[in-house]
Protein backbone atom coordinates (compact mmCIF):
# COMPACT_ATOMS: atom_id res chain seq x y z
CA UNK A 1 0.00 0.00 0.00
CA UNK A 2 1.34 3.43 -0.93
CA UNK A 3 0.93 6.68 0.97
CA UNK A 4 -0.27 9.58 -1.14
CA UNK A 5 1.65 12.81 -0.67
CA UNK A 6 1.72 16.35 -2.03
CA UNK A 7 4.54 18.82 -2.52
CA UNK A 8 3.91 22.46 -1.62
CA UNK A 9 6.42 24.64 -3.47
CA UNK A 10 7.45 24.32 -7.11
CA UNK A 11 10.97 25.74 -6.88
CA UNK A 12 14.25 23.86 -7.15
CA UNK A 13 13.82 21.87 -3.92
CA UNK A 14 10.16 21.02 -4.46
CA UNK A 15 10.75 19.94 -8.05
CA UNK A 16 13.75 17.76 -7.19
CA UNK A 17 11.72 16.15 -4.40
CA UNK A 18 8.75 15.51 -6.67
CA UNK A 19 11.02 13.74 -9.17
CA UNK A 20 12.69 11.67 -6.43
CA UNK A 21 9.33 10.50 -5.09
CA UNK A 22 8.34 9.28 -8.53
CA UNK A 23 11.69 7.66 -9.36
CA UNK A 24 12.89 6.29 -6.06
CA UNK A 25 10.00 5.56 -3.72
CA UNK A 26 7.97 2.36 -3.64
CA UNK A 27 5.90 3.48 -0.67
CA UNK A 28 5.03 7.11 -1.50
CA UNK A 29 2.89 8.29 -4.40
CA UNK A 30 2.98 11.93 -5.50
CA UNK A 31 -0.62 13.06 -5.93
CA UNK A 32 -0.22 16.81 -6.41
CA UNK A 33 2.15 19.77 -6.53
CA UNK A 34 1.29 23.35 -5.67
CA UNK A 35 3.12 26.58 -6.43
CA UNK A 36 2.33 30.26 -6.78
CA UNK A 37 3.92 30.99 -10.16
CA UNK A 38 1.78 29.71 -13.06
CA UNK A 39 4.84 29.82 -15.30
CA UNK A 40 7.20 27.93 -12.99
CA UNK A 41 9.29 25.17 -14.49
CA UNK A 42 8.43 22.95 -11.55
CA UNK A 43 4.70 22.99 -12.26
CA UNK A 44 5.33 22.46 -15.96
CA UNK A 45 7.56 19.50 -15.14
CA UNK A 46 4.88 18.03 -12.86
CA UNK A 47 2.21 18.37 -15.53
CA UNK A 48 4.42 16.57 -18.04
CA UNK A 49 4.67 13.71 -15.56
CA UNK A 50 0.90 13.58 -15.10
CA UNK A 51 0.90 15.03 -11.58
CA UNK A 52 -2.06 17.26 -10.62
CA UNK A 53 -0.96 20.87 -10.19
CA UNK A 54 -2.18 24.27 -9.05
CA UNK A 55 -0.55 27.71 -9.09
CA UNK A 56 -2.81 28.97 -6.28
CA UNK A 57 -0.65 27.79 -3.41
CA UNK A 58 -2.03 25.98 -0.40
CA UNK A 59 -5.59 27.11 -1.09
CA UNK A 60 -5.41 25.67 -4.58
CA UNK A 61 -3.88 22.45 -3.28
CA UNK A 62 -6.64 21.92 -0.74
CA UNK A 63 -9.25 22.52 -3.46
CA UNK A 64 -7.86 19.78 -5.73
CA UNK A 65 -9.84 16.54 -5.79
CA UNK A 66 -6.57 14.64 -5.40
CA UNK A 67 -5.92 16.30 -2.03
CA UNK A 68 -8.66 14.26 -0.36
CA UNK A 69 -6.43 11.18 -0.44
CA UNK A 70 -3.23 12.97 0.61
CA UNK A 71 -2.07 12.16 4.13
CA UNK A 72 1.36 13.84 4.12
CA UNK A 73 2.47 17.19 2.69
CA UNK A 74 6.06 18.28 2.06
CA UNK A 75 6.46 22.04 2.46
CA UNK A 76 9.26 23.35 0.23
CA UNK A 77 8.29 27.02 0.24
CA UNK A 78 9.71 29.61 2.67
CA UNK A 79 10.00 29.96 6.43
CA UNK A 80 7.55 32.86 6.44
CA UNK A 81 4.90 31.00 4.45
CA UNK A 82 5.35 27.78 6.37
CA UNK A 83 3.84 28.99 9.63
CA UNK A 84 0.48 29.64 7.95
CA UNK A 85 0.72 26.44 5.93
CA UNK A 86 1.35 24.41 9.06
CA UNK A 87 -1.64 25.88 10.87
CA UNK A 88 -3.96 25.00 7.98
CA UNK A 89 -2.55 21.52 7.37
CA UNK A 90 -2.64 20.58 11.05
CA UNK A 91 -6.31 21.62 11.17
CA UNK A 92 -6.92 19.38 8.17
CA UNK A 93 -5.17 16.48 9.86
CA UNK A 94 -2.25 16.19 7.43
CA UNK A 95 1.25 15.25 8.50
CA UNK A 96 3.81 17.89 7.51
CA UNK A 97 7.44 17.33 6.56
CA UNK A 98 9.01 20.79 6.52
CA UNK A 99 11.92 21.51 4.18
CA UNK A 100 11.96 25.23 5.06
CA UNK A 101 14.14 26.62 7.88
CA UNK A 102 11.06 27.66 9.90
CA UNK A 103 11.95 25.15 12.66
CA UNK A 104 8.41 24.84 14.01
CA UNK A 105 8.53 21.07 14.49
CA UNK A 106 11.15 18.77 16.03
CA UNK A 107 14.37 18.47 14.03
CA UNK A 108 15.00 15.24 12.15
CA UNK A 109 18.43 14.34 10.75
CA UNK A 110 18.06 10.69 9.63
CA UNK A 111 21.43 9.18 10.65
CA UNK A 112 21.28 10.89 14.05
CA UNK A 113 17.65 10.73 15.22
CA UNK A 114 15.69 9.34 12.28
CA UNK A 115 13.46 7.14 14.46
CA UNK A 116 12.75 9.76 17.13
CA UNK A 117 9.62 11.47 15.81
CA UNK A 118 7.78 8.96 13.63
CA UNK A 119 4.45 9.80 15.27
CA UNK A 120 4.89 13.57 15.15
CA UNK A 121 2.33 15.56 13.15
CA UNK A 122 5.09 17.89 11.94
CA UNK A 123 8.86 17.46 11.57
CA UNK A 124 11.56 19.88 10.46
CA UNK A 125 14.36 18.81 8.12
CA UNK A 126 16.52 21.72 9.36
CA UNK A 127 18.48 22.99 6.29
CA UNK A 128 20.73 21.64 3.55
CA UNK A 129 23.80 22.74 5.53
CA UNK A 130 22.38 21.14 8.65
CA UNK A 131 21.67 17.82 6.96
CA UNK A 132 25.25 17.79 5.64
CA UNK A 133 27.08 18.79 8.81
CA UNK A 134 25.01 17.89 11.88
CA UNK A 135 25.79 14.17 11.40
CA UNK A 136 29.51 14.96 11.48
CA UNK A 137 29.25 17.00 14.68
CA UNK A 138 27.14 14.23 16.24
CA UNK A 139 29.79 11.69 15.21
CA UNK A 140 32.50 13.68 17.00
CA UNK A 141 30.23 14.24 20.03
CA UNK A 142 29.65 10.49 20.26
CA UNK A 143 33.35 10.12 21.13
CA UNK A 144 34.17 13.28 23.07
CA UNK A 145 32.27 16.39 24.25
CA UNK A 146 32.11 19.13 21.62
CA UNK A 147 32.50 22.52 23.29
CA UNK A 148 32.00 24.48 20.08
CA UNK A 149 31.07 23.59 16.50
CA UNK A 150 31.32 25.91 13.51
CA UNK A 151 30.28 24.95 9.99
CA UNK A 152 30.50 26.62 6.61
CA UNK A 153 28.10 25.42 3.90
CA UNK A 154 29.01 26.70 0.44
CA UNK A 155 26.54 26.06 -2.38
CA UNK A 156 26.43 27.20 -5.96
CA UNK A 157 24.52 30.44 -6.44
CA UNK A 158 22.87 28.82 -9.45
CA UNK A 159 21.28 26.18 -7.25
CA UNK A 160 19.76 28.69 -4.82
CA UNK A 161 16.22 29.69 -5.77
CA UNK A 162 14.29 32.71 -4.48
CA UNK A 163 13.13 30.88 -1.35
CA UNK A 164 16.66 29.95 -0.31
CA UNK A 165 17.93 33.48 -0.96
CA UNK A 166 15.09 35.01 1.04
CA UNK A 167 15.74 32.71 4.00
CA UNK A 168 19.50 33.04 4.50
CA UNK A 169 19.09 34.45 8.03
CA UNK A 170 16.65 31.69 9.00
CA UNK A 171 18.90 29.07 7.43
CA UNK A 172 21.86 30.30 9.45
CA UNK A 173 19.98 30.38 12.74
CA UNK A 174 18.24 27.05 12.30
CA UNK A 175 21.46 25.29 11.31
CA UNK A 176 23.29 26.65 14.36
CA UNK A 177 20.44 25.53 16.60
CA UNK A 178 20.51 22.02 15.15
CA UNK A 179 24.28 21.77 15.72
CA UNK A 180 23.47 22.11 19.40
CA UNK A 181 20.14 20.29 19.72
CA UNK A 182 20.89 17.32 17.46
CA UNK A 183 24.64 17.51 16.91
CA UNK A 184 25.38 17.76 20.62
CA UNK A 185 27.64 20.81 20.53
CA UNK A 186 27.56 23.07 23.58
CA UNK A 187 27.66 26.04 21.19
CA UNK A 188 27.11 26.15 17.47
CA UNK A 189 27.71 28.62 14.67
CA UNK A 190 26.75 28.32 10.99
CA UNK A 191 27.81 30.27 7.92
CA UNK A 192 26.07 29.90 4.55
CA UNK A 193 27.82 30.98 1.37
CA UNK A 194 26.22 31.32 -2.07
CA UNK A 195 29.21 30.68 -4.30
CA UNK A 196 28.99 32.66 -7.59
CA UNK A 197 31.82 30.74 -9.28
CA UNK A 198 31.45 29.80 -12.95
CA UNK A 199 31.37 27.03 -13.87
CA UNK A 200 29.32 26.18 -10.76
CA UNK A 201 31.07 24.31 -7.97
CA UNK A 202 29.72 21.28 -6.12
CA UNK A 203 28.36 21.93 -2.64
CA UNK A 204 31.21 22.00 -0.11
CA UNK A 205 30.94 21.86 3.67
CA UNK A 206 33.56 22.51 6.33
CA UNK A 207 33.07 21.40 9.94
CA UNK A 208 35.25 22.52 12.85
CA UNK A 209 34.75 21.08 16.33
CA UNK A 210 36.59 22.28 19.42
CA UNK A 211 37.04 19.42 21.87
CA UNK A 212 39.27 18.43 24.77
CA UNK A 213 42.07 15.99 24.22
CA UNK A 214 40.59 13.08 22.25
CA UNK A 215 41.26 9.67 20.74
CA UNK A 216 42.03 10.61 17.12
CA UNK A 217 41.42 7.11 15.80
CA UNK A 218 38.05 6.82 17.55
CA UNK A 219 36.89 10.18 16.20
CA UNK A 220 38.06 9.30 12.68
CA UNK A 221 36.21 5.97 12.79
CA UNK A 222 33.03 7.59 14.09
CA UNK A 223 33.04 10.23 11.35
CA UNK A 224 33.70 7.63 8.65
CA UNK A 225 30.87 5.40 9.88
CA UNK A 226 28.44 8.30 9.99
CA UNK A 227 29.47 9.51 6.53
CA UNK A 228 28.75 6.03 5.19
CA UNK A 229 25.28 6.14 6.73
CA UNK A 230 24.54 9.45 5.02
CA UNK A 231 25.96 8.15 1.75
CA UNK A 232 23.48 5.25 1.88
CA UNK A 233 20.68 7.68 0.94
CA UNK A 234 22.75 10.54 -0.57
CA UNK A 235 25.27 8.72 -2.83
CA UNK A 236 27.13 11.93 -3.69
CA UNK A 237 28.00 12.67 -0.04
CA UNK A 238 31.69 12.07 0.66
CA UNK A 239 34.63 13.13 2.77
CA UNK A 240 37.22 15.08 0.80
CA UNK A 241 40.22 14.11 2.93
CA UNK A 242 41.18 12.53 6.22
CA UNK A 243 39.84 14.07 9.41
CA UNK A 244 42.29 16.74 10.59
CA UNK A 245 43.41 17.23 14.21
CA UNK A 246 45.20 20.38 15.39
CA UNK A 247 46.30 20.92 18.97
CA UNK A 248 45.20 24.30 20.30
CA UNK A 249 48.16 25.99 21.95
CA UNK A 250 47.97 27.92 25.23
CA UNK A 251 47.09 31.54 24.50
CA UNK A 252 45.24 30.68 21.28
CA UNK A 253 42.00 32.74 21.07
CA UNK A 254 40.10 29.50 20.42
CA UNK A 255 40.56 28.65 24.06
CA UNK A 256 38.08 31.38 24.98
CA UNK A 257 35.40 29.06 23.59
CA UNK A 258 36.22 26.35 26.11
CA UNK A 259 34.35 26.12 29.44
CA UNK A 260 36.09 28.20 32.10
CA UNK A 261 37.21 25.18 34.07
CA UNK A 262 38.92 23.50 31.14
CA UNK A 263 40.81 26.36 29.53
CA UNK A 264 44.09 25.19 30.97
CA UNK A 265 43.55 21.62 29.71
CA UNK A 266 44.62 20.25 26.36
CA UNK A 267 42.33 21.20 23.49
CA UNK A 268 41.97 20.00 19.92
CA UNK A 269 40.36 21.44 16.81
CA UNK A 270 38.83 18.65 14.72
CA UNK A 271 38.24 19.63 11.07
CA UNK A 272 36.20 17.68 8.52
CA UNK A 273 35.88 18.63 4.86
CA UNK A 274 33.17 17.13 2.70
CA UNK A 275 31.25 17.67 -0.51
CA UNK A 276 27.83 16.71 -1.83
CA UNK A 277 27.47 15.90 -5.50
CA UNK A 278 23.90 15.93 -6.77
CA UNK A 279 22.25 13.00 -8.52
CA UNK A 280 21.10 15.30 -11.32
CA UNK A 281 17.44 14.42 -10.99
CA UNK A 282 16.50 18.05 -11.66
CA UNK A 283 19.47 20.43 -11.64
CA UNK A 284 22.98 19.25 -12.64
CA UNK A 285 25.41 17.51 -10.30
CA UNK A 286 26.70 20.76 -8.77
CA UNK A 287 23.37 21.16 -6.94
CA UNK A 288 24.13 18.72 -4.15
CA UNK A 289 22.33 21.07 -1.77
CA UNK A 290 19.08 19.81 -3.30
CA UNK A 291 19.92 16.14 -2.74
CA UNK A 292 21.12 16.64 0.83
CA UNK A 293 17.70 18.16 1.61
CA UNK A 294 15.28 16.16 -0.53
CA UNK A 295 16.78 12.72 0.10
CA UNK A 296 16.46 13.03 3.93
CA UNK A 297 12.90 14.32 3.42
CA UNK A 298 12.04 11.30 1.29
CA UNK A 299 13.68 8.91 3.75
CA UNK A 300 11.91 10.50 6.72
CA UNK A 301 8.48 10.39 5.06
CA UNK A 302 8.96 6.76 4.07
CA UNK A 303 9.88 5.81 7.62
CA UNK A 304 6.91 7.71 9.02
CA UNK A 305 4.56 6.03 6.56
CA UNK A 306 5.96 2.57 7.29
CA UNK A 307 5.75 3.13 11.04
CA UNK A 308 2.15 4.28 10.87
CA UNK A 309 1.18 1.39 8.62
CA UNK A 310 2.23 -1.07 11.35
CA UNK A 311 -0.17 0.64 13.76
CA UNK A 312 -3.22 0.20 11.50
CA UNK A 313 -5.42 -2.57 12.87
CA UNK A 314 -6.85 -4.74 10.06
CA UNK A 315 -10.63 -4.67 9.88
Amino acid sequence: MTTKVAVLGSGHIGTDLMIKIRRLSDSLEIAAMAGIDPGSDGLAHARRLGVATTHEGLEGLVALDEFADVSLVFDATTAGAHQRHDEVLRTLGRTVVDLTPAALGPYVVPPVNGAAHLDAPHVSLVTCGGQATVPVVAAVAAVTPVHYAEIVAALSARSAGPGTRANIDEITGTTASALEQIGGAARGKAITVLNPAEPPLIMRNTVHCLVGDCDDAAVTASVAETAARVQAYVPGYRLKQKVQFARVAPGDPLRSLLPDGSRSDRAVKVSVFLEVEGAGHYLPAYAGNLDIMTSPALRTAERMAAHRATKVVPS
